[in-house]
C-alpha cells in the first residue's frame, strides 16, 4: 500500500549563526542534507519536498541535481525528491513552510522537520508516520520535538494564514488546536530535540556520534 505521508524539509534560512550553509556541512563523507535524505530514505517515506530560501544557488552548485529537482521529482535511493524555492525567505520559516505546502498533494499527510533538526532512528519516525491523528509529536523525556506529522486537514489550513502576521509560527497554530487532535509519540531518540544551530552544537554533535 502507498505511503500517503510526505516528508517536509525547510532549509530556507541565512544559517548565520552556523557562518555557512546548515545543509552543506560534511558530515562523513557526504553532505548533512544528503545524510538527512539517506535517514528518510530508510523508513516509509516515498516522496521529499525540500524548501530552499537564502542561498540556495549554493546547494545547486554543491549537489547539482537538486536544481533538476526544481522542475519534477528527481530520485535519490529509494525517495523521489522535490525543491521548491521560497522567494521571500526574508519572511521566516513559516513563509518556506507555506511555499512548500502549496506544492504538496492536498490529500497527504506531511511530516515536516528543520534541517537543523537530525532525523531520528528508523523505528521511531515510521511510529510517528502510522499514527493516526491531526497532530503527531515526538516526546523525549518531557520535552517535545520534531519531526511532527500533521494531517491534511491541518496543513491546508496554515496555507491560508499570511506569512506577515504576528502568529505565522507553527507552535503558535499548534496551540490552537484541540487537545484531542494531538497525539504524542515517547520516542527514545533525543535527536528530536536537538537544533544544530552554531558550530559548536555541530561538533558537540558529531563528537556524540
Amino acid at each position: 500500500m502507498k505511503n500517503n505521508t510526505v516528508f517536509v524539509m525547510l532549509a530556507g534560512g541565512k544559517s548565520e549563526r552556523m557562518g555557512t550553509d546548515k545543509g552543506l556541512l560534511k558530515f562523513n563523507d557526504t553532505y548533512w542534507i544528503l545524510e538527512q535524505l539517506n535517514r528518510i530514505s530508510k523508513s516509509t517515506i516515498q516522496e521529499v519536498y525540500i524548501g530552499l530560501g537564502f542561498h540556495s544557488q549554493h546547494y545547486f552548485e554543491a549537489i547539482p541535481w537538486l536544481k533538476d529537482a526544481l522542475n519534477d521529482f528527481v530520485s535519490y535511493k529509494n525517495l523521489k525528491v522535490k525543491v521548491v524555492i521560497n522567494n521571500v525567505p526574508e519572511l521566516g520559516s513559516f513563509s518556506t513552510l507555506k511555499t512548500v505546502l502549496k506544492e504538496v498533494p492536498e490529500k497527504s499527510a506531511i511530516i515536516l522537520n528543520h534541517i537543523d533538526i537530525p532525523i531520528l532512528n528508523t523505528a521511531e519516525l515510521n511510529k510517528i508516520i502510522l499514527t493516526e491523528n491531526d497532530v503527531v509529536i515526538p516526546h523525549f523525556k518531557n520535552k517535545n520535538g520534531h519531526p511532527i506529522k500533521l494531517s491534511a486537514d491541518i496543513w491546508i489550513n496554515l496555507i491560508q494564514i499570511k506569512a506577515t502576521e504576528k502568529d505565522a509560527r507553527l507552535d503558535f497554530q499548534l496551540k490552537k488546536i484541540n487537545p484531542i487532535k494531538i497525539s504524542t509519540v515517547e520516542v527514545f531518540d533525543r535527536a528530536i530535540t536537538l537544533n544544530l544551530n552554531s558550530k559548536n552544537d555541530w561538533n558537540s554533535y558529531l563528537e556524540n556520534q
